[in-house]
């Protein structure tokens, strides 16, 4: 299964971490744009002057990671394509053009379901898609979360239990399921 991933689920990092945990599992195949990256990186400069040079430095980890991920534009295809915000035209023809099966993506209104369907897409959001790969693959998904929540621990000097972590990630039933 191929998925786009929009720039609002690279950035913040627990989120993508655990998303690109899952693809590293082989649980899917991840797509994105040079675009979204750059959305990504420029996200990034809330943290101050240092937050866009590290996710610059991350942005080139996961290119390193997924050479094949990155589709190129079509401006042709952009220009016949529709959204409520003209601004996520780009994640829709990228999804196109690299056959992905979904949008990865918090900004429900800005992708209508009907409006995918014809283009033979699904739009979901990241904590009922990460339940869903859990209930087919709970080692995969468990092994990815604890991974991000050890490099969390350890980054922070803190303990996080693995439901706060989640919940912090806006992820709250991926953490509820981690917990048990």
């Amino acid at each position: 299964m191929k998925v786009l991933i929009d720039a609002n689920v690279l950035y913040p990092t627990v989120m993508r971490e655990v998303v690109l945990g899952v693809a590293k599992a082989g649980l899917f195949t991840p797509l994105w744009s040079a675009r979204i990256l750059e959305e990504w990186a420029r996200a990034a400069r809330k943290l101050g002057p240092e937050g866009e040079a590290q996710a610059r430095a991350e942005i080139a980890m996961v290119r390193a990671d997924w050479p094949g991920a990155e589709v190129p534009v079509d401006p042709g295809l952009e220009g016949r394509l529709w959204l409520p915000d003209p601004a996520d035209v780009h994640v829709l023809s990228a999804a196109i053009r690299g056959s992905a099966d979904a949008i990865l993506s918090e900004n429900a209104k800005d992708f209508p379901r009907g409006v995918l369907a014809e283009e033979g897409l699904e739009r979901w959001s990241v904590d009922p898609f990460l339940m869903r790969l859990w209930a087919d693959h709970p080692d995969a998904v468990e092994d990815a979360a604890e991974t991000v929540r050890q490099k969390a621990e350890e980054l922070s000097g803190e303990a996080w239990p693995i439901r706060k972590l989640m919940r912090k990630a806006r992820l709250p039933r991926l953490g509820k399921a981690l917990e048990t």
